[in-house]
């Protein structure tokens, strides 16, 4: 059982499938407000039933977790954890990764991250996880910033080139 990690008011905890609808809701407005990304710009017509449908079996696979952060009674943050595993001839063999961090607008800086970040940090530790990897969109100065205020920091850079038309 994952546990509950408390930071001030902050209350975090793994998402059930019940929590679907809130799960959709904060990861669709993650990718909405990344809108002019080259890579997350490109919704499909159809997001929200893929999506949908995605998040359901990431809510049901026993390899990744999904935190829900909640403050004064509602869901205010979301981040998704999972053992990931490593190049065949590089260590370490297994690391956890992290992707889908968002947090409201309105409550951020106040802890909420900070309360995410621990509790998946602890889910890793539980499975002998000794790493932490994640991808943030290289334009966003704001999250390039906060994710090296947490000790992250940049080792690989991926690029995109888009192919003309025949």
């Amino acid at each position: 059982m994952t546990p509950r990690v408390r930071a001030a008011a902050i209350t975090v905890r793994a998402a059930t499938r019940a929590d679907l609808p809130v799960v959709l809701e904060l990861r669709l407005a993650l990718l909405h407000e990344h809108g002019g990304s080259p890579l997350y710009g490109r919704l499909r017509p159809d997001v929200r039933r893929r999506a949908e449908r995605l998040y359901a079996m990431q809510l049901a696979s026993p390899d990744e977790v999904i935190f829900l952060a909640e403050l004064d009674g509602g869901v205010v943050g979301i981040l998704r954890c999972l053992a990931a595993q490593g190049a065949p001839l590089l260590l370490p063999e297994r690391y956890g990764y992290i992707s889908s961090v968002y947090v409201r607008p309105a409550v951020r800086r106040r802890g909420v991250l900070r309360a995410l970040l621990e509790a998946a940090e602890g889910w890793c530790r539980e499975r002998g996880l000794d790493e932490l990897r994640l991808h943030n969109a290289v334009e966003n100065q704001g999250a390039n910033e906060t994710w090296e205020a947490f000790g992250f920091r940049a080792v690989e850079v991926l690029r995109a080139r888009r192919l003309p038309p025949h």
